[in-house]
C-alpha cells in the first residue's frame, strides 16, 4: 500500500500533521504515545502493517501531536489542547463520533476525550495505557520517582543517548538485538523531536494524573495490557478496569508495550470489540469543569449604593462575566443573584476565564471569588447536577477576595500549561465526603 497523504489541520494557529487510512464503517483516531512522525513511522514495516490490518476494518485517522514530527513545532501541548487537537482533526475529516485506541502516554488524553466528549466517542481502547506516570507513596505502579526522572532528564544525557534506538530494548524488549528496528528507532527519534523538546514533552507526561477521571468515562471500553510490560506496569490497566464502569480488561501474556510490533493478538481483539460497538446513546453524564463566582461583600455595597445604582452595576458586572465566559467557551448554567454558575469541556480554559473575571469586574470597583472543580455531572436539560456541583460551590466558597481557588483534580489536569498555584492546604468541604487539598491559582 502507498504511503497515505499527509494532510493538515489547523486549531487556530497551530497546524497538525495526520493521514487517514482505508474507509471502514467505523472512524478509528489512533492516540500514540511518546515520540511519532508520521513519515518515519511509515517506514516502519511493522507499523505500517498495523495500521493496513486496522484499515481493514475502519477508517483510521493517525496524527502527529502539535510540537511534534510534521505537526507545527510549538510547545508541548497540555492534555486540554491536544484534546482540542483531536477535535480539529476529527472536523476536518468530517467524523462526527469516533472510536479511539489511546497507546501508553496516548491513553490519558483518550479517557479525558471520552469522558468529555462521549456524543463524540463510539468506544474507547486502551493499549498499554498510563494511569500516573509518578511512583507515589499512594502510586507505586508508576515508572519513577521524581529523584529518578530529574537524573534520567539531564540534558546531557539525553542528548548523548538521543537518535540512538535503544528505546527499543525499553519498549520491546524481545527485539532488543533486532538492528534495523533499533535504527528505525533511532532515526524515529530524531525525526520526532529534538532533546530539549523531548525533554520538555516527557516532564508534561509526568505530571498528568487521571485517577480522577477514569470513573467519568461511560464509553464502552477495553482495556489490553501485556502482564510482563516494562514500562507502564500491569496494575495500571487492572487498576483502570476497576475504575471504568463496564469495561472489558483482556491481559496478555508479553512485555512488549506497543500495540504495533507482535501484537496480532492485540489485533483480534480490537476488531472483536470495535466491530460490534453500536451507536452511543445521548450522553446524560459528561467530564465538566464548574465554575462558581460570587460578588465578595454585596450585601453592604448593595446598601451604600442604593437599589438603582446596585442594579446598574450589577446588569454591568453580568455583561462582563458573560464576556468573558464566552472567550473561553464557558457555557453559562445559572445567575443566582450577583453569583454565577458555568461549566467549561477544560479546565486550563476555566482557570484563565476565572482569572479574566477577577480582573474585569475589579474595573468596577468589585471583588469577586471564584472556585473550580473537574468531575462528572449530570445533565439535565439546561442544568447540571451531581456532587461534582456541590464540590464546586463549596470551593468557591472558601477561596478569599480576588481569588481563583481550584481542586486537586483540577490542578492535576492542567499539568504542562504554564498555570503556576499556591498550596492552600487539606480542608473539608462541608457536605462532601473526605478531605481536599485547594490551590490558589498566581
Amino acid at each position: 500500500m502507498n504511503a497515505p497523504q499527509i494532510r493538515y489541520a489547523a486549531n487556530g494557529d497551530i497546524h497538525l500533521a495526520y493521514f487517514t487510512l482505508g474507509d471502514g464503517p467505523v472512524d478509528l483516531v489512533v492516540i500514540h504515545g511518546a515520540m511519532t512522525n508520521l513519515e518515519v513511522l511509515w517506514d516502519i514495516p511493522e507499523y505500517r502493517r498495523y495500521c493496513e490490518q486496522l484499515a481493514s476494518f475502519a477508517r483510521v485517522i493517525c496524527f502527529d501531536k502539535r510540537g511534534m514530527g510534521l505537526s507545527d513545532r510549538v510547545r508541548v501541548g497540555t492534555l486540554e489542547e491536544r484534546m482540542d487537537d483531536v477535535r480539529a482533526i476529527m472536523d476536518d475529516v468530517g467524523s462526527e463520533a469516533a472510536s479511539f485506541i489511546g497507546i501508553s502516554e496516548g491513553g490519558p488524553m483518550s479517557m479525558l476525550f471520552a469522558a468529555t466528549y462521549p456524543d463524540r466517542t463510539r468506544a474507547l481502547v486502551l493499549c498499554g495505557a498510563e494511569v500516573k506516570e509518578e511512583t507515589t507513596e499512594d502510586w507505586p505502579w508508576g515508572e519513577a520517582t521524581r529523584e529518578e526522572l530529574e537524573e534520567y532528564l539531564q540534558i546531557e544525557n539525553v542528548v548523548a543517548r538521543w537518535g540512538q534506538g535503544h528505546v527499543l530494548a525499553y519498549v520491546a524488549p524481545s527485539r532488543a538485538d533486532d538492528e534495523r528496528l533499533r535504527k528505525l528507532f533511532g532515526r524515529l527519534q530524531v525525526q520526532a523531536a529534538s532533546p530539549h523538546d523531548a525533554v520538555a514533552f516527557m516532564r508534561m507526561a509526568f505530571e498528568i494524573d487521571v485517577r480522577h477521571v477514569a470513573p467519568a468515562v461511560n464509553t464502552p471500553t477495553l482495556i489490553v495490557h501485556r502482564v510482563d510490560d516494562k514500562v507502564c506496569h500491569v496494575e495500571n490497566a487492572r487498576w483502570l478496569s476497576r475504575n471504568i464502569k463496564g469495561a472489558k480488561y483482556v491481559e496478555l501474556p508479553g512485555d512488549t508495550h506497543v500495540p504495533w510490533i507482535d501484537g496480532d493478538d492485540i489485533l483480534d481483539e480490537v476488531r472483536e470489540f470495535l466491530t460490534g460497538v453500536r451507536e452511543p446513546a445521548v450522553p446524560e453524564r459528561v467530564l465538566a469543569t464548574v465554575l462558581f463566582t460570587d460578588i465578595v461583600g454585596s450585601t453592604d455595597r448593595a446598601r451604600e449604593l442604593g437599589d438603582r445604582r446596585w442594579r446598574d452595576l450589577i446588569e454591568r458586572h453580568h455583561e462582563l462575566v458573560r464576556r468573558d465566559l464566552a472567550r473561553y467557551r464557558g457555557r453559562e448554567i445559572d445567575t443566582a443573584g450577583d453569583g454565577f454558575l458555568a461549566t467549561f469541556d477544560g479546565p486550563a480554559r476555566a482557570i484563565r476565564s476565572a482569572k479574566e473575571i477577577v480582573e474585569s469586574v475589579r474595573t468596577l470597583g468589585l471583588e469577586i471569588r471564584a472556585g473550580l472543580h473537574t468531575g462528572e455531572v449530570e445533565l439535565a436539560g439546561d442544568a447540571v447536577r451531581g456532587i461534582a456541583v456541590h464540590t464546586g460551590a463549596r470551593v468557591a466558597s472558601a477561596a478569599g477576595p480576588g481569588e481563583v481557588l481550584v481542586s486537586q483534580t483540577v490542578k492535576d489536569l492542567v499539568a504542562g500549561a504554564g498555570i503556576e498555584f499556591e498550596d492552600r492546604g487539606a480542608r473539608e468541604l462541608k457536605g462532601v465526603p473526605g478531605e481536599w487539598r485547594l490551590y490558589a491559582v498566581r
